[in-house]
């Protein structure tokens, strides 16, 4: 019997009419319903006609997450009086309850994503219901852009409805074609903020760390709510390890006594069904329920009056330059903010709690971050390519795929053979995507021939923490296991064991994969069904299986041994934990991997041991074998090199190298170390500093000496002496001065003029000819006895700069320095003459130098 009074209590009811005139009109709609309006479980049903009025169609419900799909079918089941698999059903991934009378159907992103694969048309649906668009999950829009693209080619009969509590509106609207937005009045109560931040700052989140001060504060935000206010509590943690710290703290206050009757209840993907049933049902004692994102829409949770937030939320985010990708724990968004606090208010007025300043509210990004913005998008790339558009240049999507990403996600495709070399999909392509999996994961298992289907299973969801970073032994626990997660993981392991073997023997092995496993029994169906807890034995080929799974997943993570840490082939490094089974092993595969905030070094989360045979087959792509010359540790290193990747394989001496690189080695020896690594004579030093000045102040036709520019003009001064070399010594050979002289301008017969511009020596009135220092381009140093320069009134020029004239003493030693010996003579000589004159009693000292006879030698000379 439909509970009709149910029914009418919900707001959007009155959008109803509008959202019909859209659909039977453009066939579009974006139907904007704050939380708690019904948007989720009466629209279904009454575009289906199940309520009366209105033609009878089919309905399909997309929803981002299983247990919120599970859950609307549930919903609306109860709402028509029914149990679900009658009028409305629900397929999640390994899960489908549907009978033959179903008209609202309520599936998974991914799920619909696999069914227009199989077939676009979606032939017998009317209408497809894009729920929570807000949420911006990668499969949401790319069935979005899917569905659009089915209504304007194939069936433009098929009605779309994007829905969303809060969304970019006009922004889905245009991706629609101009679709019509109906909005539904809500009925939400006030809430009352309350700002309770940390009494002590906290550190930031990093990766999936989170401060365990700031998780005991939410524990004693939880109990000032309790204490303070009526009413279900609901906690928001952003995963399911923070979910379990502050159970466990509640738990030890339970026990205590100092909570009262209360009981705690954990909602989160890997929570047992009983579990989801008893929070989204109303509970006979005062409940606290700790929940991750999941809760922020889609789900009602019943006598919930007070929300704490802990700010905090999980988003995916890939390193390309690492080859990591993992969820990372963020600052909520305001959007989420208001979403989770409206959860108080949506049957009374309630409080929120936030685990922040006030002042820190508007530093919080507006919405949260796109998937397809941050997430590894091998997966989405493959979709795309499927669907005959391998770019995804022709997808309606709110927001187009980063070219760096999609670049890596080709590159990942094509080293697993499921795209060519133009991007399209293979028949192994079109496989990997039927899959439900990562293109990675479906790679493992089909080169595996279904027998990796446990390890496949235990990596296509995040395992708990206390399974370890073993992958074997992670298995193993699995297997043992009587938790939520290990029921999940047999469910799923049949089904990809199902998925495997059907159609095995039209397996292809397209251009590029790798064969499927030829080891031993790899065709060999596996003995021990997963289905059953009995299956618990430590199987032989347990270390095998775990990781050939690991290394054909995730080819560029396979890593050896390379002293305390262990280099991938991608080139990262990655450390294992202290105590990991997996210490001292020559070759590990890792599953999956973080970096620790502060280190350079990946840590691993979950790997396994392998041999290098599985090493090579799994990473065979990035295998290969070159002549390496290069400049190290002060030389010319010329050796053939077999390597994976970034690991060396194996090294040999390389004895007649190819000259080509021998030079490229040579020049970047140059490049480190300097051009003093030729051979420099006093007078090629002195050849380049007195380029160096002409340069500076005459400029070209002058060439530019500086080392930039040498590099530059290597091919021009330094051969053929260069290209005669092989290592360092020979480069010591190099005469430096006879090279530069390449570079003077021959040509227009400028060169002649080096020695008029630029002299090495000139004449001082004593008929000495003195050397000129061009240490110093701006100003060169004419270093004279200033006896010598009796007579002389005008300072010395070269190329029109004065020179810097430093006047020494008979015994060689500066006792003036001018630039204007006219006013030294005059002012300074005075002074020089009174110092040195009782000091070199033999030396002429006349009171006027300026018409005095210069001279190099002794008064007692100067007599005879």
């Amino acid at each position: 019997m439909i509970r009709h009074d149910a029914l009418d209590a919900l707001p959007v009811r009155a959008a109803l009419p509008g959202l019909r005139a859209a659909l039977d009109g453009p066939g579009t709609a974006v139907l904007v319903a704050p939380p708690g309006t019904g948007k989720t479980t009466l629209v279904p049903p009454a575009l289906a006609g199940l309520l009366g009025g209105g033609p009878t169609r089919r309905v399909v419900v997309a929803e981002p997450r299983r247990i919120a799909a599970r859950a609307a079918a549930r919903r609306m089941a109860w709402l028509l009086g029914e149990r679900t698999g009658g009028s409305v059903g629900y397929t999640v991934r390994g899960e489908r309850v549907v009978g033959r009378h179903t008209r609202v159907e309520v599936v998974t992103t991914g799920v619909l994503l696999q069914r227009l694969q199989r077939d676009p048309e979606l032939a017998g649906v009317d209408v497809v219901v894009l729920d929570e668009c807000h949420e911006r999950h990668l499969d949401a829009d790319t069935a979005a852009a899917f569905l659009w693209d089915v209504r304007e080619t194939l069936r433009p009969e098929l009605r779309l409805v994007a829905a969303s509590a809060t969304t970019d509106a006009e922004g889905w609207a245009r991706l629609l074609g101009g679709a019509p937005v109906i909005e539904a009045e809500g009925t939400a109560h006030p809430v009352e903020v309350v700002w309770a931040p940390p009494p002590r700052a906290v550190r930031p989140p990093h990766g999936l760390r989170v401060d365990p001060a700031l998780l005991a504060h939410v524990a004693s935000v939880v109990r000032r709510a309790l204490a303070e206010r009526s009413g279900d509590v609901l906690c928001f943690l952003p995963g399911v390890g923070e979910i379990t710290r502050v159970a466990g703290q509640l738990g030890t206050a339970l026990a205590q006594g100092d909570l009262g009757d209360v009981e705690v209840l954990q909602v989160h993907g890997r929570a047992p069904a009983a579990v989801q049933d008893a929070v989204l049902a109303p509970g006979a004692r005062r409940r606290v329920v700790l929940a991750t994102s999941v809760a922020e829409s889609s789900l009602t949770v019943p006598g919930v009056r007070v929300v704490v937030d802990s700010g905090l939320a999980r988003e995916p985010r890939v390193d390309h330059a690492r080859g990591l990708s993992a969820l990372t724990t963020v600052r909520a968004s305001r959007a989420a903010g208001r979403q989770r606090a409206g959860r108080a208010g949506r049957e009374a007025p309630g409080t929120v709690y936030r685990c922040w300043a006030e002042a820190e509210d508007a530093r919080l990004p507006l919405y949260p971050s796109p998937e397809i913005k941050v997430a590894d998008l091998t997966a989405f790339a493959l979709q795309a390519a499927c669907w005959g558009d391998p770019g995804a240049s022709g997808l309606a999507l709110l927001d187009p795929p980063p070219g760096g990403a999609m670049a890596a996600a080709r590159a990942v495709l094509t080293a697993i053979g499921a795209v060519d070399a133009d991007g399209r999909a293979t028949e192994r392509g079109v496989r990997l995507a039927r899959l439900g999996l990562h293109p990675r994961l479906g790679r493992a298992l089909l080169d595996t021939s279904g027998e990796g289907a446990e390890v496949v299973a235990l990596l296509s969801e995040e395992a708990p923490r206390e399974y370890g970073n073993d992958l074997v032994s992670a298995v193993r626990a699995a297997r043992r296991g009587g938790d939520a997660y290990a029921q999940r993981w047999r469910t799923e392991v049949r089904r990809l064991r199902a998925v495997a073997s059907e159609g095995a023997a039209q397996a292809v092995t397209s251009k590029g994969a790798v064969q499927a496993v030829a080891s031993e029994g790899a065709a060999r169906p596996p003995a021990r069904d997963a289905g059953s807890p009995a299956g618990g034995g430590a199987g032989a080929g347990d270390d095998r299986i775990a990781g050939r799974v690991a290394a054909l997943a995730f080819p560029e993570r396979v890593a050896r041994l390379d002293g305390g840490s262990y280099l991938m082939v991608s080139g990262t490094r990655a450390e294992l934990a202290e105590g990991s089974a997996l210490r001292g092993a020559p070759w590990i595969a890792v599953a999956v991997a973080d970096r620790p905030v502060g280190r350079g070094h990946a840590r691993v989360q979950l790997g396994a041991a392998i041999d290098e045979d599985v090493a090579r087959l799994a990473a065979g792509a990035l295998a290969g074998e070159a002549e390496e010359v290069r400049w190290s540790d002060g030389d010319v290193v010329a050796r053939r090199v077999e390597r994976l990747g970034a690991v060396e394989l194996a090294v040999r001496p390389l004895q007649h190298a190819d000259p080509l690189l021998v030079r490229g080695a040579l020049l970047e020896g140059l490049r480190q170390e300097g051009f003093g690594l030729l051979r420099w004579t006093p007078d090629a030093l002195v050849l380049r500093q007195r380029l160096t000045f002409l340069r500076l102040h005459l400029g070209g036709p002058w060439p530019d000496v500086s080392d930039e520019a040498l590099h530059a003009r290597v091919d021009e001064w330094l051969e053929p002496e260069l290209g005669r070399a092989r290592r360092r010594a020979d480069l010591a050979r190099i005469d430096a001065g006879q090279a530069l002289g390449r570079l003077l301008p021959w040509a227009t017969g400028e060169a002649a003029r080096l020695d008029e511009l630029a002299p090495e020596r000139v004449a001082v009135p004593s008929g000495s000819r003195i050397r000129v220092d061009y240490a110093d381009p701006e100003r060169p140093v004419l270093a004279v006895k200033l006896q010598e320069m009796f007579g002389l009134t005008e300072t010395p020029r070269v190329a029109g700069v004065p020179l810097l004239v430093h006047l020494l003493s008979p015994a060689g030693r500066p006792a003036a320095v001018t630039a204007d010996l006219a006013s030294f003579w005059k002012d300074g000589y005075r002074g020089v003459r009174a110092e040195l004159r009782g000091r070199y009693p033999k030396h002429p000292w006349p009171e006027d130098p300026a018409t005095a006879e210069p001279t190099r030698h002794t008064t007692a000379r100067l007599r005879r």
